[in-house]
């Protein structure tokens, strides 16, 4: 590897629109990073550099349910348990 291969690159993004911003900042909060590896992320995927960070989405949703969500659920869903017996003859 060669010297400036080493030194830590900064940079500064100027006028930013607050439509991506917004979006940058929900994005921050979906994946529980900070700002700046969520933009370095986002930057080394858009480009091909290193493995992409590949999400369903759904990781947000864990453990969100409390015992009356579930009970709620689970009465909602009932009738989908149960057997019709005509159409198991």
């Amino acid at each position: 590897m060669r010297y400036d291969e080493y030194i830590v690159r900064y940079l500064t993004i100027r006028n930013v629109p607050p439509g991506l911003s917004e979006q940058l900042e929900r994005e921050k909060r979906r994946r529980g990073r900070s700002l700046n590896q969520t933009v370095i992320d986002l930057l080394s995927t858009a480009v091909g550099v290193g493995a992409p960070v590949r999400s369903n989405g759904l990781g947000r949703l864990a453990g969100t349910w409390t015992a009356d969500d579930l009970r709620s659920f689970e009465e909602a869903v009932a009738f989908t348990e149960q057997i019709d017996e005509e159409h198991w003859r």
